[in-house]
């Protein structure tokens, strides 16, 4: 058991993101296992969801994300699965064009201060300390 506060601190940290992590992987495997056992576009992409979240935790990396994906579809072809068609927002009305805007004037360009030692005076040095003897 640690002693020092910060790494009984790292120790709790590590058991959360651990039982965290396990988790995940466990759902990506149940979603995979369930696909495998009865393959449908609605498993397959639950199958696909539980990866691209898995990678959007930095569980795992991007390529071994598209190469389980990639896997998991070569076998939905070859089990006939048709994948779903995707969802679209319904179309939305188009917009009415707007009216001609006048055109904005330009703003005058901002003056610029003048040298900055006649604006601010000089700020005061401190003296160095002395060492103690």
């Amino acid at each position: 058991m640690p002693i020092i506060k910060s790494a009984i601190k790292r120790m709790k940290q590590t058991a959360k993101r651990r039982e965290r992590n396990v988790g995940i992987k466990r759902d990506i495997k149940g979603a995979v296992k369930a696909f495998m056992a009865t393959p449908s576009s609605e498993a397959l992409s639950a199958a696909q969801s539980e990866i691209d979240t898995a990678v959007k935790k930095k569980l795992i990396k991007k390529a071994t994300a598209s190469r389980r994906k990639a896997s998991l579809v070569k076998v939905a072809k070859a089990a006939g699965v048709k994948p779903a068609a995707k969802k679209t927002a319904a179309k939305k009305p188009a917009a009415k064009p707007v009216a001609a805007k006048k055109p904005v004037a330009k703003a005058a360009p901002a003056k610029k201060p003048a040298a900055k030692s006649a604006t601010k005076p000089a700020a005061k040095k401190t003296a160095a300390k002395k060492p103690k003897a």
